[in-house]
């Protein structure tokens, strides 16, 4: 196997240097004995984008991302930034780990996700761009799997796992009424891809890279991480009858009977909307907390979003 240059940027609030080595040993004997290991490790004021850009001066061919998913979008938006050919793997190390679960990545075992990071084959991972004033100013942000406000990925991701396995689905049903508690709807104005849609008022929109979330959750079904587009979704439900609605489409519409009929297109409902789209523009009535990759921004009330096609090939 060829040689390649391997930079390893780890959290150090995650694991240790040693635990990542002992990991790595396997994974080297596969990739061949010419395989050259950089480490950087990352701070409280580098979650990933600084030592990201010196692996790149380094000529690394790829940067593995040992973290959670703030590590793994830091340094996969500074490689998009960079347009760089330095290849992204990763190997999880955090609660929500999505962009990994959506690629299939080996979780719960290092030295698995360290042999798929030096020998797997790269694909193209498309990467969403937020622009968003906030109270200090704007700010521009990437983000590999979710983003938007209101009902967001880090609670359905921290569903109670032992709640799951006795009563599936359902257990998603709590987590999802302590977030919607939090919020009531509002008012969207929404510009798709240049054009103007009719108002929207609701309680959360996700626009996403991925769909896939813990627990086998698929949140957007339609959402494909290379397809050099993004998925929203915009829940509206009120009441009982709104969850209801809500829950079924989520649950039948785009699951069990998605599956059984090979649907290939999300289904949108009363109180749920799918839509794709390369851009969006949105303008809410009151400001609300914005969320990218399971971190809180802060509360916004203007927000652009554009897909950055092919942005990162990550093995």
């Amino acid at each position: 196997m060829t040689a390649q240059r391997v930079g390893i940027i780890w959290n150090p609030s995650k694991t240790t240097r040693q635990e990542l080595e002992s990991g790595l040993t396997r994974a080297i004997s596969a990739a061949g004995p010419d395989t050259e290991v950089l480490w950087f490790a990352t701070s409280e004021d580098d979650a990933g984008q600084g030592v990201a850009a010196q692996a790149i001066a380094a000529r690394a061919d790829v940067v593995v991302a040992a973290g959670g998913d703030g590590t793994v979008r830091a340094v996969a938006e500074r490689l998009a930034e960079a347009e760089t050919e330095t290849e992204l793997a990763i190997v999880p190390l955090g609660t929500g780990n999505l962009l990994a679960r959506n690629l299939e990545v080996p979780l719960g075992d290092v030295p698995a996700a360290f042999t798929r990071a030096l020998t797997g084959q790269a694909r193209a991972l498309d990467v969403g761009w937020l622009e968003i004033e906030l109270a200090g100013g704007p700010e521009r942000h990437a983000f590999a799997v979710l983003a938007g406000f209101g009902l967001d990925a880090h609670m359905i991701t921290e569903t109670d796992d032992d709640l799951k396995d006795k009563v599936g689905w359902l257990a998603y049903v709590e987590s999802m009424g302590r977030a919607l508690a939090a919020s009531d709807p509002l008012e969207v104005r929404i510009t798709a891809d240049g054009q103007p849609h009719d108002g929207h008022r609701v309680h959360t929109l996700l626009v996403g890279n991925c769909g896939t979330l813990q627990g086998g959750f698929n949140l957007l079904p339609d959402a494909d991480p290379g397809d050099g587009e993004l998925d929203l979704l915009l829940l509206s439900a009120d009441g009982a009858a709104g969850w209801l609605d809500t829950m079924r489409n989520m649950v039948w519409d785009n699951g069990i009977k998605r599956l059984a009929t090979r649907g290939k297109v999300a289904e949108s409902s009363e109180s749920a909307t799918h839509l794709r789209v390369r851009s969006l523009r949105l303008e809410l009535e009151e400001p609300r907390v914005f969320e990218i990759d399971g971190e809180d921004l802060g509360e916004a009330t203007r927000v652009s979003i554009t897909v950055q096609a092919s942005a990162v090939w990550v093995r």
